[in-house]
């Protein structure tokens, strides 16, 4: 069981990690997985697989969050439906393919794939790096290598794949506001695919606390959807009223935080 300091540090999270996934289209994975882990570290839970947990509850949040966040953009009409139909299905293989290989993958190493992605994701958004705009969304083949190639990281980090989808439509001059929109949508068919990779991938897994769904820790899992599936359609309120750009800056120093914290505690040791 979880103490009542680690369900309402969870609860705190799950307040953050909704708000920034309306406010900039990303599953909130970034922020969920590092919480998730220390709770776990903290409450001694999980041991090895400590960090496969951490990375298929915060898929399992975020399919709840997604959901919550998407329905909030729609009703403002940002969501591009034609986009969404030509990626998704690739971002739904891609995804399956990486979960599934998850589970052979060390936590270790994990835990190393996250440290780097997060560093590169926060370096791109604070400085908002990005190549010169092309005319416009590649064609279908452009759009599923993509698309697979998001849903593949995504897994592998526990995120909805906003961080690279957000750049990537920013790249082929979709509007800012459309594409943390569309990214909200295209986030939920990872976090569902995801979720049910990570759920096979950790079936009969032995070690795990109780309370576990292969890969799923049921109780953050429980604790994290209450508040995000809460604040989600918040942020995507405020995305169509706050500087976006200024906002993602923040985000990306807090990116670094976390990578910074776990990048610690790895050569800690």
């Amino acid at each position: 069981m979880l103490s009542l300091p680690l369900l309402l540090t969870l609860l705190a999270c799950g307040a953050v990690a909704g708000f920034l996934a309306g406010l900039l289209g990303v599953g909130g994975g970034l922020v969920i997985v590092p919480v998730v882990l220390g709770v776990l570290s903290t409450a001694h839970l999980g041991g090895d697989h400590a960090q496969h947990l951490a990375v298929g509850t915060s898929l399992a949040v975020m399919v709840f969050t997604s959901l919550s966040s998407v329905r909030a953009h729609h009703k403002k009409g940002a969501v591009d439906w034609r986009i969404v139909r030509a990626m998704a299905p690739a971002m739904v293989v891609g995804t399956l393919l990486g979960s599934l290989i998850a589970g052979a993958i060390s936590g270790l190493a994990l835990k190393w794939f996250f440290v780097g992605y997060a560093y590169l994701v926060a370096v791109q958004m604070f400085f908002n790096l990005r190549p010169q705009a092309s005319r416009g969304m590649p064609g279908q083949a452009g759009q599923w290598g993509a698309g697979g190639a998001i849903g593949m990281i995504s897994s592998w980090v526990g995120i909805g794949g906003g961080s690279m989808s957000v750049p990537y439509m920013s790249w082929c001059n979709v509007p800012v506001h459309t594409a943390i929109a569309t990214s909200a949508a295209l986030g939920w068919p990872i976090a569902v695919s995801g979720a049910v990779g990570y759920l096979y991938s950790g079936w009969g897994v032995t070690g795990l606390p109780a309370g576990s769904l292969g890969f799923i820790y049921l109780p953050a899992m429980l604790a994290l959807m209450l508040m995000t599936v809460l604040m989600a359609p918040l942020g995507a309120r405020a995305a169509h009223k706050l500087p976006v750009a200024r906002l993602k800056q923040v985000f990306a120093a807090l990116m670094a935080t976390m990578a910074s914290e776990m990048l610690y505690s790895l050569l800690r040791g």
